[in-house]
């Protein structure tokens, strides 16, 4: 792949809007990722194609999802609500908890 194509390729990829995403996985807990196309990776967490943790845990249910613009402030979102207690978490699931 030429250089130009990469530059392309990356630009589009964080032009894209990017989504904070938590599931309830069969065991109770909770799993947290992020994505730029959140119909994809739900599927994937439901054919047991997306992580490890959820393949094991199956069925996964949405239950929490958040805009977040960029790839950048997608991670940023993901390791705040990661480095969250279950309460928090929790919290934030029922629309109690702060977005930012």
């Amino acid at each position: 792949m030429t250089v130009m194509k990469k530059r392309r390729r990356a630009k589009r990829s964080d032009e894209a809007t990017w989504y904070l995403y938590m599931l309830k996985c069969n065991d109770g807990s909770l799993y947290t990722g992020i994505t730029n196309d959140l119909e994809r990776r739900l599927r994937q967490h439901s054919e047991g194609t997306a992580s490890r943790y959820t393949r094991s845990r199956l069925p996964v249910r949405l239950v929490y999802r958040e805009s977040c613009g960029s790839r950048s402030s997608a991670l940023a979102r993901e390791y705040a609500v990661k480095s969250l207690s279950r309460k928090e978490k929790d919290a934030l699931v029922k629309g109690e908890g702060s977005k930012r």
